[in-house]
């Protein structure tokens, strides 16, 4: 079965004044229809870019991107305009993606004015049903974004990115903005859309306990490099990369031991600018050797489940013994 999104070897390079930027580099995954993939990682870690990169709203370095078996890495206008239709986004921010001067309704309604062929009747029929879809009420028709809280506007967000019926969606941290209780509103709504719509997701985030909750796969990215990709309990259940390892360290879970250890990073952060071909998380790990040096690779460790670590084996092993040390 064709996955609906191929990613080959995607790089993403920005021209500084200190040398070439590599926001993302070497990329490559693949996402089954109405799957979602969560991709984490630190800020700067290119997991945004990386999402705006296979929209095209930012063109690729290098690399090729399919979509429904298409390759579509550098599209034709006509292309791009109905790739616009498949592929969405919802983005982080739901005050800064809207425009104050438009009222709810005129921002929802402004994909199907681009897109034509409907009359205006139809539109305001149209937006009503969105709202309604996304759980806004019809009271907020006239209102404006600054009249509303996060939550609502997000909605509008989510409702525009559905207008035109899209495949794909990338969410950019569609809930990082938002309150605690209001988050888990949101991502259950996005849980019954792509259930009821075939959805497709992927997933932007730097929460690991949002994204287990929504995703099928996750990615981690350091640096714009995976680090490690899996099923989301296989990486919950069993993380191989330092780097992995240390993000599901901090996360606050109640259901946690106590005595549960948070793994502090230390030492300075590897300048994405002309990296060199080693690690780029040698600089920050507690087993990095001289064999970090050379240029890493991810290989898959299960079925499913890859990593990139040339002493992943020895450094889980080292852990493994020591708890069973701790148990005698």
């Amino acid at each position: 079965m064709t996955p609906l999104l191929e990613v080959k070897n995607l790089k993403k390079y920005f021209k500084t004044a200190g040398g070439t930027l590599h926001a993302v580099d070497n990329v490559s995954f693949t996402l089954d229809r109405g799957k979602t993939l969560g991709v984490v990682g630190e800020s700067g870690c290119g997991k945004t870019t990386l999402g705006r990169t296979v929209l095209h709203l930012t063109n690729p370095t290098d690399g090729e991107i399919f979509f429904e078996g298409n390759n579509i890495t550098n599209p034709s206008k006509h292309e791009l305009k109905k790739l616009r239709e498949d592929m969405q986004i919802i983005f982080q921010d739901p005050f800064s993606s809207l425009d104050p001067r438009m009222t709810v309704s005129e921002a929802i309604m402004e994909p199907l004015l681009l897109k034509g062929g409907m009359s205006k009747d139809d539109m305001r029929e149209q937006t009503r049903k969105l709202m309604d879809t996304v759980g806004l009420a019809e009271r907020f028709e006239h209102s404006y974004p600054h009249e509303l809280d996060g939550g609502r506007r997000q909605r509008i967000g989510i409702a525009r990115a559905l207008a035109l019926e899209p495949k794909f969606i990338v969410c950019d941290e569609p809930v990082s903005a938002l309150d605690v209780s209001i988050q888990a509103q949101v991502i259950n709504l996005m849980l019954d859309l792509q259930e009821e719509r075939g959805l497709t997701y992927m997933f932007v985030t730097h929460d690991l306990s949002v994204v287990k909750y929504i995703s099928d796969d996750i990615m981690v990215m350091y640096l714009g490099q995976v680090v490690e990709k899996a099923p989301a309990e296989e990486l919950f259940q069993n993380t191989l990369h330092p780097y992995s390892k240390a993000l599901l360290s901090a996360i606050a879970v109640p259901k946690y031991p106590n005595d549960t250890k948070r793994i502090l990073i230390e030492g300075e952060i590897t300048s994405p600018v002309d990296p060199k071909p080693g690690c780029r998380f040698m600089a920050r790990c507690r087993y990095a050797c001289e064999e970090c040096k050379n240029p890493q690779r991810l290989v898959e460790h299960a079925p499913g489940h890859f990593v990139s670590c040339c002493r992943y084996k020895e450094i889980n092993n080292i852990r493994e013994n020591k708890e069973e040390k701790v148990n005698e």
